[in-house]
Parts: structure tokens; sequence; C-alpha cells
């Protein structure tokens, strides 16, 4: 009871003044929050997802524009078979549910998936492409979920293709700029500059995440795993970066 009274206490004052145009997390410690209770790895990747549905409606609630989610990183590639095969189901089953939840399309959430998606399995690609598809109209909100995704790679791909339009003549040296750089990052919707990065699970590193859109974000540790997140904590966090950007008035 006195959680909820401070919740929303935390959410009323949040309220008050603008959210963070562009919230990215890192959502650590699905594997952790399972060992400690004796569970296999599979399943804490499975709360972890239940507790990613919460906290789009939480964005949602006050008014964010754009977020991205850290779901499968290329370096997650070199873990087993098994749990790759796991985590592959996972995310095509939960990509599968957001084609048809009303609250996508009722809230108008284009939905992108960032990354290297032609190293996924096939019929997951499918799966993304029918996803990006059904949401491609809209323009109210944008949901990021990295999958493939490794920060580097994103920046060495738009260099890649820079180069081909320097080489054939369609681009001069002296036009490379950062918004050049930022039109070949794997998304078009704005998620070239965060706002806030918040991580779960006691890391505080960026872990190949985004290190171009979070050169001038405030970034957000928080100890407890992605699964026992709680709304408590990424409204204390949404405070820190109002805070930062309107001083005192909060």
């Amino acid at each position: 009871m006195i959680h909820k009274i401070y919740e929303i206490k935390l959410l009323r004052e949040v309220k008050r003044f603008p959210p963070p145009r562009h919230v990215a997390f890192i959502m650590d410690g699905n594997r952790r929050f399972a060992k400690r209770r004796g569970l296999p790895p599979h399943v804490g990747h499975i709360f972890g997802s239940k507790k990613a549905e919460k906290v789009l409606e939480w964005c949602l609630d006050i008014g964010v524009k754009i977020v991205t989610t850290y779901a499968f990183s290329t370096e997650n590639f070199r873990r087993s078979e098994e749990e790759k095969r796991s985590l592959f189901r996972l995310i095509k089953r939960e990509l599968k549910k957001l084609i048809g939840d009303r609250r996508i399309h009722k809230n108008r959430v284009r939905v992108k998936v960032v990354g290297r998606k032609d190293l996924l399995p096939r019929d997951l690609q499918d799966i993304i492409e029918e996803l990006e598809e059904v949401t491609q109209s809209y323009d109210k909100h944008h949901l990021n979920i990295a999958i493939a995704y490794g920060g580097r790679q994103e920046l060495i791909d738009a260099v890649r293709e820079i180069l081909k339009l320097v080489r054939c003549g369609r681009i001069h040296l002296d036009e490379i700029n950062h918004r050049l750089v930022e039109r070949f990052l794997y998304s078009d919707n704005g998620y070239e500059s965060v706002d806030l990065l918040i991580r779960t699970g006691g890391e505080q590193r960026l872990s190949n995440f985004l290190p171009w859109q979070t050169a001038n974000c405030l970034a957000y540790f928080c100890d407890v795993c992605w699964p026992e997140f709680r709304k408590i904590d990424f409204l204390r966090a949404v405070r820190m970066w109002q805070r930062r950007v309107f001083g005192n008035k909060v």
C-alpha cells in the first residue's frame, strides 16, 4: 500500500513536466532472476517479456514518443544453440502478439526492428516484415526493438553505405557530417538521439548499445533485475531526467 501511494505521488510529479522524447532500455538480468529462483534461463526471459509489455504501457501513459529496447545483441549469438532457439521462439511469439495488439493500433505505434536482421532465422524475419508492414503508416509513437544489434556494427554499416555513395560521386567528402551519418543508421524515425537510457541488472555499462544515439543522454542504472523493475523505478529515472532538463522547477 505504501509503495502504491508513493507510485501515485511520483506519477503526479512526473506528469507536471514534459517526458523525455526517447527512452532506451537495456533489459538486463533475466537469467540471474531465473537462477536465483532455481529456474531455467528461458523462464527468466519469459518474465522479462511480460515486463517489457508493462514498461511500454508506462511509457505510453506519460507520453514518451520513442522507445528502444535491447532484446538480442550480436554478442548473444555466442550463447548455446538451445538458449538461442528458445530466445528466437519467444521473440517470434512476442512479435506475433504485437501485430494484433490493440494498444499498438490504438496508440498508432510504429514498430521497427533494428539490427542485422539477415542473421536471424527466416521465419523470424518473416514475422518482422509483417509487423513492420502492418504498423508502417503509424506516426504517433515509435517502438524500436534491437535484435541482432551491435552498436559498432551499426556505425560500420553506415560508413559502408556512405562510402558507396562517395565512390559513385553522389556524395562529396565535404558533405559528410553527423546528419548524413544519421540517415544511414538502422532506423529512420528519430531514434538517433536518446534522452534517457535505463539499464537494469546492476551493471553500469552500455554493452555496445546505441553508442551514437546515447552521446548526450542521461544514463540511469538500476540494481534490480529486469523482471523486478517497478513503475517506481521507471518514474524515478524519468524524474531524474526532468531535473536535469528543467532544474529546480521539478
